[in-house]
Formats: structure tokens, C-alpha cells, sequence
């Protein structure tokens, strides 16, 4: 099969697992730790206003999992709250990028988009101290951004290894969807995707909110263990 037709096999696999699981996406920023998450599994995340080039089909802008290391014990839903971001405390509607690789990148495309780079000098340091009161109005606006995407998710629930289904799944489907280094773009995001801003080319050229796998070949048996997963 081409990668074309491997891309369409993987979207109707996703639209079998939504109309099985719930009959429709969540909004990320109306998800809770009430929901009945499952412990592990990889998760879809979609921008509400970003169909596929042919179809009116939600396209997917990040693929993710957790911690796949052998004595973590993270579950699916701490990965997508780390990316929602907080609800309480005082740091509510905003949530802390340092924690999360994906509002990291979201955020600093749109410092570039806005011209914030001399507000916001310590985005990508590892320091904490003092700065998150000044980084908030920051975190808000990723918060919104993020909160606005819709969450698929399917449940794989094997113990964190380096041979975890979790993990085959997650890679594949990112070397799958990217257009880095490909002969030819499939579903190409518009001039408006926010991630055209990113200072870092693998989102750009990929068309993803990832920088992991984005370019490596993918194994297409993975869509096989799609499959299985939602049979």
C-alpha cells in the first residue's frame, strides 16, 4: 500500500474507535479526572476547525502517550491534564509548559507569531523561579488554544517497556501523518496553522505538534494493532 492509502486506513480505523467509544471527540478543555479514563493509552488530538483535504474529517495535529519507561506509573488522563493546564489554584486557566512538551511548542509559536520574544525571554530555560507569574497571561492563551482541541483516545493498556503496543502505536502514527521529508504533502496545513510559526522546522515541515519520529519511517503492521485494539 502507498502512504496515501495507509493515512486514509488510519482515519477510518479513528473514526471506528470514535463511533465505538463515544460517538463523537471531547473538547479537552471541558475533560476531567471524573471521565472513566482508561490507565494507559494513546491519545488523538484534533483542532476543531481542521478537516482533511478531501473530507470534512477532523485532520490530527498531535499523537500522544505517556511515560514508557519501566517504573513509571503516569497514567493517560496526568499526560492530557499536564496539557490542559490548571483549573484551580493560582495558576488557574493557565497550567505550566515545563510539564509539557506540547504547550512548551504552542507557546512559543505564539510568542513568534506575536512578537512576544523580548516579553517572554525564558520560555525554553528549565527555570521556574520567578517567572510563572510573569509567564501566566502566556499559559492562558496556550490554555485556550489547547482547550479548544478535540481528544480521542484509545485505550492500550500494557505496562510501561520499550516494547509497549502504547509506544509502536504513538511512533508509528507520527512518522505515519508527517510531512517532513516526504516526496509529497498529505492533508498540508493552510498558511494559518499556527504551527507555520514555530521556530522549529519539525513542526512546520511536519504539520504536526510533535518533534519525536516526525522523521522516521513508519511500520505499517502498526495499523494492524490499531485495528485489533478496536475490534
Amino acid at each position: 500500500m502507498t502512504r496515501e492509502e495507509d493515512v486514509n486506513l488510519f482515519y477510518s480505523i479513528l473514526q471506528r474507535l470514535k463511533e465505538r467509544k463515544c460517538g463523537s471527540f471531547r473538547e479537552l478543555g471541558e475533560c476531567d479526572s471524573d471521565m472513566k479514563w482508561p490507565e494507559r493509552g494513546v491519545y488523538f488530538l484534533c483542532a476543531p476547525d481542521e478537516t482533511r483535504e478531501d473530507s470534512s474529517q477532523l485532520r490530527v495535529t498531535h499523537v500522544g502517550t505517556h511515560m514508557l519507561s519501566q517504573g513509571t506509573d503516569t497514567t493517560l488522563w496526568d499526560s492530557l491534564r499536564k496539557i490542559r493546564g490548571a483549573t484551580t489554584g493560582d495558576y488557574a486557566g493557565g497550567g505550566n509548559h515545563r510539564n509539557s512538551a506540547l504547550r512548551r511548542l504552542v507557546g512559543e509559536a505564539i510568542i513568534e507569531r506575536d512578537g512576544l520574544e523580548e516579553r517572554y525571554p525564558d520560555w525554553n530555560s528549565s527555570a521556574e523561579t520567578g517567572t510563572r507569574d510573569e509567564e501566566h497571561e502566556l499559559e492562558e492563551k496556550v490554555s485556550e488554544f489547547l482547550g479548544e482541541l478535540q481528544v480521542l483516545w484509545m485505550e492500550v493498556d500494557d505496562r510501561p517497556s520499550s516494547k509497549s503496543e502504547r509506544g509502536v502505536i504513538q511512533r508509528n502514527a507520527v512518522a505515519l501523518l508527517s510531512n517532513l521529508g516526504t516526496e509529497y504533502n498529505i492533508d498540508e496545513r493552510p498558511g494559518e496553522w499556527l504551527g507555520n510559526y514555530s521556530p522549529g522546522e519539525k513542526v512546520r515541515d511536519s504539520g504536526l505538534w510533535n518533534v519525536k519520529h516526525v522523521d522516521e519511517e513508519y511500520d505499517p503492521e502498526f495499523l494492524d494493532i490499531m485495528e485489533n485494539r478496536v475490534e
